[in-house]
């Protein structure tokens, strides 16, 4: 690769770049946050149309040209699949602390400078928020509370206690495993429609019509081999002269494949799902027995299944006793639907609604929801939501920035100013003066720790009394997030581009 097709942008010009295009997605991500945030319509380039306002589907769903914008998208899906949710926060915070950095750059400060000051507000902000966090006696109420924080303003309004219950009732009942908790959209009925089922749903029916449709005290038996006449191995080669050899090869096959079926029903299993194929004469025989069903179930139900019943994957049907079996009150065919009701911590969550888009975007929210759940009762601690938290950031960080020797006292005051773009954003979205909103919770403060704007009537109130919570855990992890992603940027003092490529997948301004 000769110099001569290289462009390389050097210091400040190559700062200027990664901070315009990290505040450019800043400024989009921006207007989404909170209760009264705007949503995006994303036309991916199959023509399937996203409408939403949750950041990680957005950042995902967005084909960002710029490296360096790609790379703040990277760290905000590892918020999301860290603690499910505070995604557009991090785009949010990390795209402010660079414009603030960008301030102290053009004053000559070095980066090296403003990352040593960013690092120490950071640990200053952990300990502040370790502080603030509230415990909690009332598990439901608290739960509850997240779950409607989390959902508010992304297109369940009308419906939020409804999903609210169905969020926090699905945490309870698989001891808050996310993993353990399907979401099944069916397109049809009402929102309000919607329902939890313990146990769970599988998008499949039995292979024949005439099996039975409902089965009370179901025994369950899990298959993860074909139930059919084994395949000869490759290898081996059959060559069959005459009609008695052929007749006798098919013998062997029925009396093997008649073997498979008797061990199944010897075990006691009325109900089968097998996560391999059925063959035509066993699933007559199932049949005529009054059991029922399924083939080619996925795998992850398969493992939801055992959880929730107790039987065992049997992958050697010979060996099937039973013992492997599981129990289930009941199995029943609804629709296009077989539900399983199981006693294991296994939930399923039925959306219903309108239309894909509209059941979509709940189920964004009921993701959100969970996994704020699941982050609130792994750490045990709430902290009030509406913008408290980083107003009591920016009280406290700037209190400590007198205490720090030296230029990064510039970056930590600095730090502590970007905080205010998260309660500004909130009041801005919600069609509210944002220097009036900061002043009255900078005011309210000084009494309050935890009073925050509640953009539904414009007024500051206490967070933690109106029930606008949020977890500790995401709070921490999106600070360090925005940490991480801004330290990254300002560390970039050269961007070297190889010409060739150039025209295709850099467009810098």
């Amino acid at each position: 690769m000769g110099m001569d097709n290289l462009e390389i942008s050097k210091g400040k010009q190559a700062q200027r770049h990664n901070i315009l295009a990290a505040r450019a997605l800043g400024e989009t991500i921006r207007t989404t946050l909170g209760p009264k945030g705007m949503d995006k319509m994303i036309v991916g380039s199959d023509g399937i149309v996203t409408i939403t306002n949750d950041g990680a589907t957005i950042l995902a769903a967005m084909d960002i040209p710029h490296p360096t914008a790609k790379m703040i998208a990277e760290s905000a899906k590892t918020q999301e699949s860290e603690v499910g949710d505070g995604t557009t926060t991090v785009v949010v915070l990390a795209s402010e602390l660079l414009k603030r950095a960008e301030e102290l750059l053009d004053q000559g400060m070095h980066p090296t400078v403003i990352i040593k000051g960013y690092k120490l507000a950071t640990k200053k902000a952990a300990e502040v928020l370790n502080n603030l966090a509230k415990g909690f006696k009332d598990k439901n109420k608290v739960m509850r509370d997240i779950a409607i924080t989390a959902m508010t303003g992304k297109g369940v309004e009308e419906d939020k206690e409804v999903f609210a219950k169905i969020c926090v009732e699905a945490s309870l009942a698989t001891e808050t495993k996310r993993k353990n908790i399907k979401i099944i959209p069916i397109p049809g009925g009402a929102i309000s429609d919607s329902s939890l089922i313990t146990g769970v749903v599988l998008e499949k029916i039995p292979v024949r019509e005439s099996m039975p449709r409902i089965i009370k005290n179901a025994r369950i038996a899990l298959i993860n081999s074909p139930i059919e006449p084994k395949e000869t191995d490759v290898e081996s080669k059959i060559t069959i002269s005459s009609p008695e050899q052929m007749e006798r090869f098919v013998m062997a096959e029925e009396s093997m494949l008649n073997n498979l079926i008797e061990r199944i029903l010897a075990s006691g299993a009325n109900c089968i799902f097998c996560e391999k194929g059925i063959d035509d004469a066993a699933q007559h025989s199932f049949e005529s027995a009054g059991v029922m069903a399924l083939r080619r179930v996925r795998h992850a139900d398969m493992k939801l299944l055992e959880k929730s019943t107790g039987a065992k994957i049997v992958t050697d049907i010979m060996g099937i006793k039973k013992e492997d079996t599981g129990r289930s009150k009941e199995v029943k065919i609804d629709e296009e639907t077989t539900i399983v009701k199981g006693d294991g911590p296994v939930a399923t969550i039925l959306l219903r609604g309108g239309t894909n888009q509209v059941i979509l975007e709940v189920e964004r929210a009921i993701e959100d929801a969970l996994g704020d759940i699941a982050a609130v009762i792994e750490v045990g601690k709430v902290l009030g939501g509406a913008g408290s938290p980083e107003i009591e950031l920016n009280k406290q960080i700037t209190d400590y920035a007198a205490r720090v020797k030296g230029k990064e006292q510039l970056a930590v005051l600095a730090y502590a100013k970007a905080m205010e773009i998260i309660p500004v954003t909130l009041a801005e979205n919600a069609g509210l003066d944002p220097i009036d909103v900061l002043a009255k919770l900078k005011n309210a403060h000084g009494k309050d720790k935890y009073a925050g704007i509640d953009v539904e009537i414009g007024e500051v109130v206490n967070t933690l009394t109106k029930g606008i919570v949020e977890p500790l855990k995401v709070k921490t992890q999106a600070v360090s997030s925005a940490l991480e992603v801004a330290t990254m940027i300002l560390r970039i003092d050269d961007i070297i581009v190889n010409e060739q490529k150039r025209s295709q997948e850099v467009p810098f301004g």
